[in-house]
């Protein structure tokens, strides 16, 4: 496989014991993980301490990396202030950690928006608390990458693009989540166009929009195989990350608005390891079939 690319995962969904997840991780060959559920337990939820004590000295035993804190840090609604002064702090921890674990990224989102008023009035409110987020990144010489997701200001490609040129920090760069995306109805090779240069760590989850139910890596309309070619070819070199939401887990009722069961459809037969180990090996056949194209 290409030495440039890395598979790291959101191991919380194979299980919520930490110690399960590192040794699916481990068995299957891998060598990072997103840092986001441990043991049941968000981690926006730790202080540096527990991480110390509980957390790095499994990471260190398994041999295992972090290649992203997966905060939930953005997915509180742009007029919540208490909340975002809480995110803040919330913030300036995670990057105490993303130090002490030699981790350079902290996954982040830019703000829910109130149901059915219109995103784009929120944009200078949007980039501002953005810019203040990017500053405590900027203390710690940590990335923030910005995750596109339903639900938030940036959902869409456009308006991803206006907070990662307007917010216009080397703390603050993108995410690109093919999935998601698909469920807000975008076209994934427009949205690649518009924002490759802005990119610095990839998202491998694929969706349909018929119910919008997540679906194995290259099955749905994503455009994974062809858009990671092109990825590859202009350059990108870092992590693929594995989030399949092939199966319910226990963290993904902090990720959704809405009922998990509408997002994903628990009937695949499989358990949080099993559709685990799928996501993996369809990743590494569409690895596989692009290098060999490229022979």
């Amino acid at each position: 496989m290409n030495n440039d690319l890395l598979i790291s995962g959101f191991s919380d969904e194979i299980s919520s014991n930490f110690d399960t997840q590192l040794e699916v991780v481990s068995n299957l060959g891998m060598k990072y993980i997103s840092l986001r559920g441990i043991d049941g337990k968000n981690i926006g939820d730790f202080t540096v301490e527990e991480i110390k004590e509980n957390v790095q000295p499994r990471l260190q035993k398994a041999g295992i990396g972090v290649s992203s804190i997966g905060s939930p840090i953005g997915k509180v609604f742009i007029n919540d202030e208490d909340g975002f002064a809480e995110q803040k702090l919330i913030l300036d921890t995670l990057c105490q950690i993303a130090n002490f674990l030699d981790c350079k990224y902290i996954r982040i989102f830019s703000f829910y928006i109130p149901k059915g008023e219109d995103p784009d009035q929120y944009k200078d409110e949007v980039i501002n608390k953005l810019k203040e987020f990017a500053s405590i990144a900027e203390k710690y010489n940590v990335i923030l990458l910005h995750e596109n997701e339903k639900d938030i200001y940036g959902d869409i490609a456009r308006r991803c693009h206006e907070i990662l040129i307007e917010v216009g920090s080397a703390h603050f760069k993108g995410i690109f989540d093919f999935a998601n995306f698909v469920q807000c109805g975008e076209d994934t090779q427009e949205c690649f166009n518009l924002l490759k240069d802005e990119i610095v760590y990839i998202h491998i989850k694929d969706a349909v929009t018929s119910d919008s139910q997540n679906v194995v890596c290259g099955t749905g309309e994503g455009k994974i195989p062809e858009l990671l070619a092109l990825f590859i070819k202009s350059g990108y070199k870092g992590f693929l990350t594995l989030e399949p939401h092939l199966v319910l887990f226990d963290s993904l009722k902090d990720l959704e608005l809405e009922d998990a069961t509408e997002i994903i459809k628990d009937n695949k037969g499989l358990d949080g390891a099993g559709g685990y180990k799928l996501q993996y090996e369809a990743l590494l056949e569409i690895l596989n079939k692009i290098e060999s194209e490229e022979k």
